[in-house]
């Protein structure tokens, strides 16, 4: 009994070295509910506006982790988030390369929600310094900027995890609902629509300099990706789900006629995809609308329909039906399913990364972009031998 002792001794030793020697802070499995505070994961948030505070304070709430870093170009930002969550000041970065500060320092994990320009390199630095990264939607707003990520993901995927937050990846009906489609129960996939029709963005400062262009970064091509990037990447992310590729080709128009008062993003969309097997998906989106919103993804085969919106019902019409049901809290909900597998993946060693199939769809819309812009068919093929970078010039002290 006692060499069984000294051997289990001998195992949670190891155990505990190799974690350590992984950048993790060691809490047991099935221990993590209750934790002293000293075995809570240490994350760090880059990125300290509104999504940034949201989701550190789903973190907290919804796993064993205390936010004890955060950085952000703007002051007001990081002592806002700092003060909400007891932040030291020392620990409060400032300025485009504060994350760099923030990495360095004692954290487990990093959160980033800056503006998508910033994330390739913001991720690789932390991936690159032993932290993982849990990451909003899109990964980037360019062809780069997406594989970038992807290299340094899989680089240490045995040892880190990289999730990006798509709440409709992780919620029980849209995964039921992609994985009756897989099964073939509305049959072979024909053609279908997507698309992402909602109201104006509120200005966040008058437009006129770079630090205006910063706060309004939502309105801005290079920050953001344009809006069928930024935000519409949510249905497309699901049409790729559930024809299970991304497109081959893009046609795709639009402009920018409704909302013109801040930064240059187009405020409507209208692109065709073509996916493998001639599958045609019909995109359309726009951010101007007063009076309808709707996010929704609906693909026809030869035997059903899926049916499916965001925050709306998910169910299936057919030869063999089902009622599926509502999601109407899943921007929340779909978040904290994320941040617990995030957390569950780090205490239990088992890392996860899905930056592929998340830069997959950031690229069918950054696709659907260029051929909107040039007003041309544009095939996957073409843009990624392109690989064209976007520049935002951006001149801040």
């Amino acid at each position: 009994m006692e060499m069984k002792r000294r051997n289990v001794q001998r195992r949670d030793f190891l155990k505990t070295a190799a974690a350590a020697a992984a950048g993790l802070t060691v809490v047991k499995a099935g221990s993590v509910r209750g934790a002293e505070a000293g075995s809570k994961l240490l994350l760090g948030i880059i990125g300290s506006g509104g999504r940034g505070n949201f989701i550190a304070d789903l973190f907290e709430k919804n796993s064993e982790t205390k936010v004890v870093a955060c950085q952000d170009y703007f002051k007001d930002r990081v002592d806002r988030l700092g003060g909400k969550f007891n932040i030291e000041a020392s620990r409060r970065y400032t300025g485009l390369e504060g994350y760099r500060d923030l990495i360095a320092g004692k954290v487990d994990a990093v959160v980033v929600t800056s503006p998508p320009y910033f994330h390739p390199g913001q991720v690789v630095a932390a991936l690159e310094a032993g932290k993982h990264v849990y990451l909003g939607k899109p990964i980037a707003v360019d062809v780069p900027g997406c594989m970038a990520i992807v290299r340094a993901a899989n680089k240490v995927q045995r040892k880190l995890t990289t999730l990006v937050d798509f709440q409709t990846r992780n919620d029980p009906l849209f995964r039921e609902a992609a994985k009756r489609v897989h099964e073939g129960q509305i049959g072979d996939l024909v053609c279908g629509q997507c698309f992402y029709h909602t109201g104006r963005l509120g200005r966040r400062a008058a437009p006129g300099g770079p630090e205006a262009r910063l706060r309004n970064w939502v309105f801005d091509i290079a920050l953001s990706g344009d809006i069928i990037v930024e935000q519409n990447v949510h249905v497309i992310d699901v049409a790729n789900w559930y024809v299970n590729s991304h497109p081959a080709k893009a046609h795709g128009t639009g402009g920018r006629k409704a909302r013109t008062d801040v930064g240059d993003c187009w405020d409507h969309f209208v692109v065709s995809y073509t996916y493998p097997n001639d599958v045609h998906i019909a995109f359309s989106s726009s951010q101007f609308l007063v009076g309808f919103h709707d996010m929704c993804i609906r693909v026809y085969g030869s035997h059903g329909t899926v049916d499916s919106h965001y925050g709306g019902p998910v169910l299936i019409r057919g030869k063999k039906s089902w009622k599926g049901g509502k999601t109407p809290q899943i921007y929340t909900n779909g978040a904290v399913n994320n941040i617990k597998d995030f957390h569950a993946s780090i205490v239990n060693s088992k890392p996860t990364n899905n930056a592929q199939v998340s830069a997959d769809s950031t690229m069918a819309g950054i696709l659907g972009r260029i051929a909107a812009y040039e007003n041309r068919t544009v095939t996957w093929d073409e843009m990624i031998r392109a690989n064209t970078k976007l520049d935002a010039k951006l001149k801040l002290k």
